[in-house]
């Protein structure tokens, strides 16, 4: 058979950085092949050259056997591919019908005017044949994450997309979410459809995927069944094996609490939120999606009002009117969504990490040491082992996880002894996510307080001394992390749903 795809002895370079080195890669009719590897390995920069976002340096692509140029993302468009990227391009004050059709829309018979009617009707033939419940007059920006996600599937089919591109599809999708997608890409690949997947989760690659190839730092590695056990997978991912060992609790009973928090309330979402953070500890929170727990972050770090509670540092109440308030109390907080919220990425590396701290080298009300901004901010490189060609390269230039040790230098550098990461390890590759929890480890063994909110039950297992669980809007449950199970955590993170269910039969 004779792939849909396949791509020889590719190259891309950009300044300072080979992403590529003379990989290969091909795609079968029916087939969902599995992309992996640690972020910076060039997974994107090979998906965005077939999508015709980069052009290739030099290696030959061949469609259906045949040479091809890929020259645009409207010719690669015109040659059935499609790619959806893991951050969504959908116009929010459009419907999903004009999402899709943006820029094809059917006109009457004049054509000077929209057929709104022939616009709806054609999209819902699309939604129809993806088993899809979803109106084409719905507006974009009303939809969730994963309806909007299913809108940029069948924008991309609307282009009868023969190869379809998935990005990280599931990131921000909660299980049932994700068990719906699934159906839809079992059904794309019965169609003959050839599907491109890149996630981080070892187990839904092994749930949909064929077959599973392997770049690290922009070279092919190998090709291998989908059924490989994966840690042979991640083996040839980071070009060694990963220990997973388990940590041993620290005794913080007596250590000082730096971070109190008394009867937190804000309407339905926090309700009545009461908890202690102590030096040296990390300190979890579990639950399901809109359970409550980056409300929590959020209004801690002064992000969001909260309608009545206390917030106490070092055993001080402080008023928390804005995150500069928190800042200044010593609380640093990591976004789950870095990108808008913790990254300036049109900035370098330097800006990043020492934009906080900026009064620190202000001379004369007016000058910047610009010296000993620079040694700060390289001592921090070489501490966080944050890969970076120099200080000047554009953050947003940077992979995943490099990107997320930057915020975290940041907060570093300002000296925050409380710090609270939410979904840390979010869009990143097993190795990079190896590197972040050490680094999290050693920050609590500095003797600063660690808040770890995570939707990845393993990854709060492995970190926490101490987790606490929540469920709409309330603490349901507290454990020691050395006697937890994901089968408790999950127990309590539904009990308010179970109680709702038993006042209901």
């Amino acid at each position: 058979m004779i792939p849909l795809v396949s791509v020889e002895n590719l190259s891309k370079s950009f300044p300072g950085v080979k992403a590529l080195d003379a990989v290969r890669f091909d795609l079968m009719p029916g087939e969902v092949h599995a992309l992996m590897g640690e972020n910076g390995a060039g997974k994107s920069t090979l998906m965005k050259i077939l999508a015709g976002v980069y052009r290739k340096d030099s290696g030959e692509m061949l469609l259906d056997g045949k040479p091809v140029d890929i020259q645009s993302p409207a010719h690669a468009q015109s040659l059935a591919i499609g790619i959806i990227h893991q951050e969504l391009h959908l116009m929010a004050h459009l419907t999903a019908a004009q999402n899709i059709f943006l820029g094809r829309e059917p006109r009457k018979a004049a054509g000077l005017f929209l057929d709104e009617g022939q616009l709806n009707r054609n999209t819902q033939t699309l939604f129809d044949q993806l088993n899809l419940r979803l109106s084409p007059s719905a507006m974009t920006g009303d939809l969730t994450v994963a309806r909007q996600q299913m809108v940029e599937i069948a924008k991309a089919l609307s282009f009868r997309s023969r190869v379809l591109i998935m990005d990280e599809p599931t990131a921000a999708l909660n299980n049932a979410e994700i068990e719906d997608l699934f159906r839809i890409i079992r059904q794309l690949r019965s169609d003959g459809v050839g599907i491109v997947y890149i996630s981080h989760k070892m187990d839904e690659i092994q749930r949909i995927a064929d077959r599973i190839t392997v770049l690290r730092d922009g070279t092919y590695i190998d090709t291998v069944p989908a059924s490989t056990p994966m840690p042979d997978v991640i083996a040839m991912m980071v070009g060694r094996r990963l220990e997973n060992s388990r940590k041993t609790i620290p005794q913080t009973s007596g250590n000082e609490v730096l971070l109190e928090v008394r009867g937190l309330n804000r309407g339905r979402v926090i309700r009545d939120v009461s908890f202690q953070l102590r030096r040296g500890e990390i300190l979890g929170f579990a639950g399901l999606m809109g359970a409550g727990r980056t409300e929590v972050a959020r209004a801690v770090f002064g992000a969001d009002p909260v309608d009545s509670g206390e917030v106490l540092v070092r055993g001080q109440p402080i008023l928390l009117t804005s995150p500069q308030d928190a800042v200044r109390a010593g609380i640093g907080y990591l976004s789950e969504d870095r990108k808008h919220f913790g990254l300036a990425t049109g900035m370098d590396v330097e800006a990043n990490i020492t934009l906080p701290s900026l009064s620190r080298w202000l001379r004369l009300g007016m000058f910047m040491n610009r010296a000993a901004m620079r040694a700060v901010a390289l001592q921090m490189v070489e501490t966080l082992r944050i890969k970076t060609p120099t200080l000047q390269q554009t953050a947003r230039l940077l992979s995943g996880g490099n990107q997320q040790k930057v915020v975290i230098a940041k907060w570093l550098v300002r000296d925050c002894e409380v710090l609270i990461f939410d979904e840390p390890t979010r869009g990143i590759d097993v190795g990079a996510k190896n590197e972040i929890y050490k680094l999290l480890n050693e920050i609590a063994a500095q003797g600063r307080a660690v808040i770890v909110i995570s939707s990845e039950l393993p990854e709060v297992l492995q970190l926490s001394h101490r987790i606490l669980v929540m469920c709409e809007g309330r603490i349901t449950g507290e454990v020691r992390g050395d006697e937890a199970t994901q089968q408790s955590l999950m127990t309590m993170a539904t009990s308010r749903e179970q109680e709702t269910i038993r006042a209901t039969q």
